[in-house]
């Protein structure tokens, strides 16, 4: 489908303002342009289907800020949450000691890996990395752009699952990113196959699935991941 013909729809307190995209335009971009009047920032519900989805919610605030260790306590607790561990179980056991060891020299900036705590109205509700592939050769062998920017994300809260934050919370990191490596291309995530709540995720917030591969895990196993990519030009720039 070409920009010329995707259309998208702005919700904003029951009104539904419709727009296009414009010839080299992103989805971002026109959906801005839609509510421009309004002075608003839309941000997305689902960019999945046809009709690109967005909305300008009044009520709810999302940011993302980088994590310090005294965010460690929260992130051993969302990591010990049965919906979590069943995902991230491979970065080590859920006890402060052994989750500091793991996140606290990205968070010192002592690593490729940096670490963000995602917030709701100024209540921390998860937390997310990124890193750029290539800082990771092994990694990067299994995935189809080593220069892509790579996340990992986990809303921790069990309150707040299920209520469209994740894709909010991915549209707010994205701007961090793009400031941290300007000249990437795509953006890269890749969710277990089985994990089709974070999937369902990133279809949302404009990612891609493709291509299928198997990870090794740190328990001698192996993991079939989805890779997902999102095209900044297409959806950001």
């Amino acid at each position: 489908m070409s920009h010329a013909t995707t259309r998208l729809v702005v919700h904003d307190r029951g009104h539904e303002l419709l727009g296009a995209v414009h010839e080299g335009e992103s989805w971002a971009a026109a959906a801005r342009r839609t509510v421009a009047s309004r002075h608003a920032d839309p941000v997305p519900v689902d960019l999945s289907g046809e009709v690109k989805q967005f909305v300008v919610d009044h009520d709810n605030r999302v940011t993302v800020r980088a994590m310090s260790r005294g965010d460690l306590p929260d992130v051993t607790r969302w990591r010990a949450t049965e919906h979590v561990q069943r995902w991230w179980s491979g970065d080590g056991a859920a006890t402060l000691e052994a989750v500091t060891e793991k996140y606290g020299a990205s968070i010192d900036g002592m690593t490729p890996t940096r670490m963000y705590v995602a917030e709701v109205n100024g209540r921390s509700i998860g937390f997310l990395q990124d890193y750029r592939i290539r800082d990771y050769p092994e990694f990067a062998m299994l995935t189809p752009d080593p220069h892509a920017v790579g996340v990992d994300y986990a809303i921790g809260e069990t309150g707040w699952l299920g209520r469209g934050f994740g894709p909010r919370i991915l549209w707010e990191w994205m701007p961090r990113a793009l400031r941290r490596f300007p000249d990437a291309r795509s953006l890269f995530a890749a969710p277990d196959h089985r994990n089709a709540a974070s999937l369902r995720i990133l279809d949302k917030a404009g990612f891609t699935q493709g291509v299928w591969f198997d990870e090794p895990q740190s328990n001698g196993g192996v993991a079939t991941m989805v890779g997902c990519t999102l095209d900044v030009a297409t959806v950001l720039a």
